[in-house]
Parts: C-alpha cells; structure tokens; sequence
C-alpha cells in the first residue's frame, strides 16, 4: 500500500481587526474577522518539514493589520480580494489563496459613538489562483426572521412514529445563513454593498410575502428572488433552521389559546438546506469550501 500526501492548505484563522477612519470628528467604524488559506506546492513541508515554502501564518496576520492601515477596509469582499491576489502574487509556491471575512456591524449613535447591532453577521468568502481565476460568494448569517402568521404545514408522510399533528396557522420562525455567488466581474468597478442590500432586501421580501406552506417553499421562494432581481448573482445556498414555536396548553388553568401564547424552543429544530441557481450557472469550483 502506498501512501501520499492528498489536498493540504494552511492559514492564519480569524485575526480580528478593527479598523477606525478619522474623517474630522467624524469616525467610521469596520470590525472584521479576517481568515486566510493557502495552497500550492508545499508537498516538502509536509514530507521532509522542508519550511522554504511556508510563509508564516504570523506574517499572514501581520498582513492582514498592515494592509488594513495602508488600503483601509471598504467593502469586505474587496479586501478579501486584495488579500488573495497579494498573497498569489508576492509567493511562488502560493498557487492558490482563499480569505473568509465575517463583519459585525456597528449603528451610529454619535459622531463616535456606535452600539453592536442584533446577531446578524455579514460574510464573504474569496478564492484566488495565481493564474487569475476568481470566485466571490458573499452572504450573511443569523438574519433572523419570523412570521406570526402565513404558515402552514400539513399533508406530511406518517409512520408508526409521526406524532405531529397538521397545522394550518402557525408561526413560522428562522435565523438564515445565505451564500451567494456572484457572476464573475467585469473590468469596471463592482459595488458589492448594493449587491448585498438588494440581495437581503429580496429575502426579506420574499419571507415576509410568501404563504408558507412548508419550510422548503419559503427557502426557494427567496432563492428565486434573488436570483430574479439580481443579474450579478448566478446562484445562491440557504440554510434555514426551523425555530420551532409550540402553543402552550392554558386549559389547565381554564384558559383557550387561540394562537396568542406559545413556547419558543431551542432545540431540537429541523434544518432546512438548499440551493436555488441558474441552469446556465457556471462551474463554482471551489467557491463554496
């Protein structure tokens, strides 16, 4: 039996950066979570610990805090990309880069002062070859969403252990994490702030204006919004767990519940996953890892 050495990458993961512009007394605020991975030939390390190839992770840090001082941090996605084509470019063995950025958003209450803003995560995740090649998939994560009523869910397959009883009227609830991948871009410059606010305002619209007869019809309803309304976009993936909200049984206590009162569980939840694209959408290669 022979044994090799198969696909390896190494990176520095989730170097927080918090980036301040003094614009007069007014300040802009860009909190990133930035990771980097890179591949390429760097079979040496692995088989001899030969580290000529390696670019230190600590180096890959120091970039990324470098590289924030001197270009700032606008869009994530693009600093995603200046990152992955610099690492391509200033290292020969660095065949391949990918950079996954998280950003947190901040709202304005001052001049210079902010408060975090709900649970939602905007995110972004780029690959770069050193032959130019590029994919981008932006997205976003815990967008939470609910519907107090427009949900309904019946006509399920049964066995010995279905309990469920059918429901016409319910509260339908998740917390959405959405990858889009964009078409590739052109020579000019690409606004991917506009691309994420029409992407999110579809989804909003689209859970909020769709009669839900199941969890999955909601998810390709906002898939097909998407992809409907933006023509950069050639495919997006939803994850969408079902925050379960139960009806609470008051008649213990003499009381009807008419759809008013309900227990909001945790867990379990079910877990609804898929992906809404073009048929004519190109290969995304490794657009999606």
């Amino acid at each position: 039996m022979t044994v090799v050495l198969g696909a390896n990458r190494y990176g520095k993961a989730e170097t927080r950066v918090v980036r301040v512009t003094r614009d007069g007394d007014v300040h802009h605020l860009k909190d990133c979570n930035v990771s980097v991975a890179l591949s390429g030939d760097m079979a040496e390390v692995h088989l001899t610990g030969d580290n000529s190839a390696v670019l230190p992770t600590d180096t890959q840090k120091n970039t990324v805090y470098a590289f924030a001082r001197e270009h700032g941090i606008g869009q994530i996605e693009d600093f995603a990309l200046l990152l992955a084509r610099h690492f391509t470019a200033s290292q020969p063995a660095i065949h391949h880069a990918r950079v996954a950025i998280e950003e947190y958003s901040w709202e304005r209450q001052g001049p210079h002062s902010f408060t975090r803003s709900a649970t939602e995560i905007r995110t972004c995740v780029v690959h770069h070859d050193q032959d130019g090649t590029t994919s981008v998939v932006s997205g976003l994560r815990d967008l939470v969403l609910l519907n107090t009523t427009g949900s309904e869910f019946h006509g399920f397959a049964r066995d010995r252990y279905t309990t469920l009883q059918p429901a016409t009227d319910r509260v339908l609830a998740t917390a959405v994490t959405a990858g889009w991948r964009h078409l590739p871009a052109g020579t000019g410059a690409y606004d991917y702030g506009k691309s994420y606010d029409d992407v999110r305002r579809c989804l909003l619209e689209a859970f909020a204006g769709t009669h839900s007869l199941s969890l999955q019809q909601t998810l390709y309803a906002m898939g097909a919004r998407v992809l409907t309304a933006c023509e950069e976009i050639c495919e997006i993936r939803l994850a969408l767990p079902n925050k379960h909200h139960f009806l609470v049984d008051l008649t213990p206590f003499g009381l009807d519940n008419d759809n008013e009162v309900y227990f909001a569980a945790d867990r379990p939840y079910g877990l609804i996953e898929g992906t809404v694209r073009h048929d004519h959408a190109p290969d995304p290669g490794p657009a999606w890892d």
